[in-house]
């Protein structure tokens, strides 16, 4: 009887990725793999027994060595097409870790691409016994990365499985970097601070990448193995208990997935990699030699690959039944094409090949799980083509941090935010599918800038620079974002202020931790701001509406939205350094309700008042919830 390895997820039951250019040879002599067989490891008779299996075309010999055989090589038998070699390897000991390497070729050692855990000799001995306790050690005298697998281990017994995802439309995302969260950069420690993120009252948590990368202090954009979770910040069983715990307090959760390229460390680099010029060789089934577009880092995947297909749809039905995740956002999703672009305006051309293939993974994620999964794409291309993105269902980042931060700061003539409305956004007749956000890991914060650079050049000595003004302009620029409709995202203790530069410790480096904030009165109110925000954003239906007119330009800026229940909503805000005469076209006068200071207007037509620097109100035609 076949069971699921602890270094093999037979994700797409077992087809042949085929035959990539360049990589096949016949070898008469091959023998099909047992049925049932997957990708990795696959355990049969009670764990006693494995099939390896790796995917290897062209390869003149592949053996498996580990601490199963004493590390001397236990050749394996390669199918009659040439692709993959595998081999059974008896009398193990289920409840016993193992650790194992591939052998390609008589020279060349890797770990298994489909593991779902690997040793690092130099990495991780700077993981404390607290975050990781009993953590193999590195076997003696073997070299590089080092896969493990283990049939009986520790499972894990999901407690909230009839968990509701929230509407696209109400979704506010809480994008933070484990590292960057909490100082022991543990899953365990999110999943005890998450009253935190429920008080605030977002319902999804966006993960920075989580799979193992490149080192242990990285952003994670540095991937290398897929399937296994980095050991720096916790189990696998870690994991799945925080995601557990975020739907318990009705959090979904959203993997931010790197499939545009990989580093190094991939065996499936190594496998077919050219050590003197640095590059795939053009036999590699799964990378392209040079990458085809101007922002790749890594080694570019080429996703018109049918191994590349195979591959990343592997990893996404992953993480979608393993770990009950509820959406990924991929990194870098402009990239998937292997239409060679040298420029931005050349990589933001449209691009049919980039669409049939995100339609094609996209297809594929709706067939493993249809039930409002979210697919969420870093893509920053033209309207035509995200659009027509969108029309699959897929949603698309929305950056407004220059335009927002320019606001905040002051500088009026540079602070036109229309893009945060989807009517801005060509042949776009919904707004569920944008993805607005004032702040990601990728922007520099907006406090930093309001305090570094902000205007000071107010009247009565109005200074943007000054830190209780500066946070009161957060709120400002919030109101905006929550009241647009559509899906919002914002970055980790931006509902603080944070204030740190970007760039402190190199971009992608360590940032200090500042909880201490939450105690600071003029940030909580902050904190408090966003937390009411967010409430009424994902309690009034208004919010959702595709009814909205809206004046982002200037000094004053303001909107109207009209809910399908005739709800009416006016924002107006004074983003000037100086008081500024306001006239606002209300849709009708008589009594409004102004949403954050809990009163009432009485409207007459023509509305006019004085706003002071950086005044903001939300009125609406009946009271908010």
């Amino acid at each position: 009887m076949l069971a699921t390895a602890s270094c093999r997820k037979n994700d797409i039951q077992h087809s042949s990725p085929g035959s990539p250019t360049g990589g096949e040879v016949s070898v008469p002599n091959g023998k099909p793999l047992p049925t049932g067989a997957g990708d990795g490891v696959t355990f049969l008779n009670s764990g006693t027994s494995a099939i390896f299996n790796i995917y290897a075309p062209g390869k003149t010999s592949m053996a498996v060595i580990g601490e199963f055989n004493n590390w001397s090589p236990t050749a394996m038998t390669v199918t009659p097409d040439g692709n993959n070699w595998w081999v059974q390897i008896d009398n193990l000991d289920a409840n016993k870790e193992y650790a194992y390497q591939y052998l390609a070729d008589g020279t060349l050692k890797v770990a298994d691409p489909y593991c779902e855990k690997v040793l690092d000799p130099d990495n991780d001995k700077y993981i404390p016994a607290s975050v990781y306790p009993n953590l193999k050690a590195y076997p003696a005298g073997q070299t590089g990365i080092v896969s493990v697998m283990q049939a009986n281990q520790p499972t894990y017994a999901w407690k909230n499985t009839n968990f509701t995802r929230p509407d696209k439309n109400k979704l506010v995302i809480y994008e933070l970097h484990v590292r960057d969260f909490v100082g022991t950069h543990f899953y365990k420690t999110i999943a005890d601070t998450l009253s935190y993120l429920s008080n605030l009252g977002v319902n999804a948590i966006e993960l920075m990448p989580v799979n193992e990368f490149e080192g242990n202090s990285s952003w994670g954009y540095n991937p290398s193995f897929y399937f296994a979770v980095d050991k720096y910040y916790g189990t696998k069983n870690d994991l799945k208990a925080l995601i557990d715990a975020c739907h318990a307090k009705g959090m979904a959760v959203i993997l931010d997935m790197v499939l545009n390229h990989s580093f190094g460390q991939s065996p499936m680099v190594q496998l077919y990699f050219d050590k003197n010029t640095q590059k795939p060789l053009s036999t590699n089934p799964w990378f392209n030699v040079d990458p085809r577009h101007p922002y790749n880092v890594g080694y570019d995947f080429n996703h018109q690959s049918a191994a590349t297909k195979y591959f990343a749809k592997n990893v996404m039905k992953f993480y979608m039944q393993q770990y009950h995740i509820d959406g990924y956002r991929f990194d870098l999703a402009k990239g998937f094409t292997q239409t060679l672009s040298t420029d931005d305006a050349s990589f933001a051309a449209y691009d049919a090949s980039r669409v049939a293939i995100w339609n094609d993974y996209k297809n594929f994620i709706n067939s493993i799980d249809n039930n409002n999964f979210y697919t969420i794409l870093e893509f920053f291309g033209g309207d035509r083509e995200e659009k027509e993105l969108s029309d699959n269902g897929m949603m698309l980042w929305n950056n407004l941090n220059y335009n927002f931060n320019e606001a905040t700061m002051g500088y009026v003539p540079t602070s036109n935010f229309s893009r945060l409305y989807f009517s801005n956004h060509s042949g776009f007749t919904q707004p569920e599918n944008i993805v607005s956000y004032m702040e990601s890991h990728d922007e520099e914060r907006l406090m930093f800038k309001n305090i570094t650079y902000g205007n000071s050049s107010g009247a009565n000595g109005y200074n943007v620079k000054t830190l209780s003004t500066a946070l009161a302009r957060q709120e400002t620029a919030a109101a905006f974002l929550f009241t647009a409709p559509g899906p919002k995202m914002l970055w980790q203790f931006g509902e603080l202020g944070y204030d740190v530069s970007i760039d402190v410790n190199g971009r992608t480096g360590e940032k200090p931790l500042h909880w201490e904030y939450n105690n600071d009165a003029l940030r909580h109110k902050l904190y408090a701001t966003f937390a009411k925000l967010i409430k009424m954003k994902i309690n009034n239906p208004v919010f959702t509406t595709s009814t909205i007119t809206y004046n982002s330009s200037g000094s004053i800026k303001t909107a109207n939205l009209t809910g399908a229940d005739g709800t009416m909503v006016v924002v107006a805000g004074n983003f000037d350094v100086n008081s500024q005469a306001v006239s606002i076209a209300f849709p009708s006068a008589g009594t409004w309700y102004d949403y954050m200071s809990g009163t009432t207007v009485n409207v007459t037509a023509p509305f006019t008042a004085t706003y002071a620097p950086g005044e903001y109100h939300i009125y609406s035609s009946k009271a908010l919830k």
